[in-house]
């Protein structure tokens, strides 16, 4: 782009032999520049940037997983990591990333609260009609398993840094296992089903993941 822009500035000034000097001398200022940016920035990092992030990328396995560091965070991951260790935790990676995938969906989706926290505590305080049922359920939340809790704190710490591609789950905003099947399961669009956790988009569209 910045290329384009030097050759165009420097085809306009033609008509003036020292004007078209100082053009191209800052044209050829600009192009060091981006020469510059390019080797900086590595090869690596620039095939990242235009290579399409599959469905199965590495992140979505239990390798990927472990070698994270502890994780930690504020009151948003911690929401974050308690929906999936108690909506999720028996999950496959995926499954667990797929899950935390719906909560960010409804944050963006403007028509749910606009924090993490806010989409899993929604409707919190009336006995099974909340939108996350642990969470009005009537039973103590407590973490009995460590590993589980690293691992989904993980997951969500991944989701929160922007590491995950979001592209798992079509845009879906609801979800349920295979165990049971909501009213709502009728009417709403099925886009993907991973493990034991079957994934819905409204009749609108919150993003285009893909």
């Amino acid at each position: 782009m910045t290329r384009l822009f030097a050759m165009i500035l420097a085809a306009a000034v033609l008509a003036s032999p020292a004007l078209a000097d100082r053009s191209k001398a800052a044209a050829q200022a600009l192009l060091e520049q981006e020469q510059t940016g390019l080797t900086a920035a590595g090869q690596s990092h620039l095939t990242s940037l235009v290579t399409p992030v599959s469905r199965n990328s590495a992140i979505y396995n239990t390798s990927w997983l472990n070698a994270q560091d502890k994780p930690t965070g504020g009151a948003q991951w911690e929401c974050l990591a308690e929906a999936l260790y108690f909506e999720a935790r028996g999950e496959t990676v995926k499954g667990q990333f797929a899950v935390a995938e719906v909560i960010m969906n409804r944050v963006k989706s403007g028509r749910f609260p606009n924090s993490v926290c806010g989409v899993i505590n929604q409707g919190t305080g009336k006995k099974y009609q909340c939108q996350f049922t642990y969470t009005c359920d009537g039973i103590p939340e407590r973490i009995h398993e460590p590993r589980a809790w690293e691992r989904v704190g993980k997951v969500a710490r991944a989701i929160l840094d922007g590491r995950a591609p979001m592209n798992l789950t079509d845009g879906a905003t609801h979800y349920h296992t295979t165990a049971v099947r909501p009213r709502w399961s009728r009417t709403y669009t099925k886009t993907t089903a991973i493990g034991v956790h079957v994934f819905y988009r409204h009749t609108w569209r919150v993003s285009s993941n893909g």
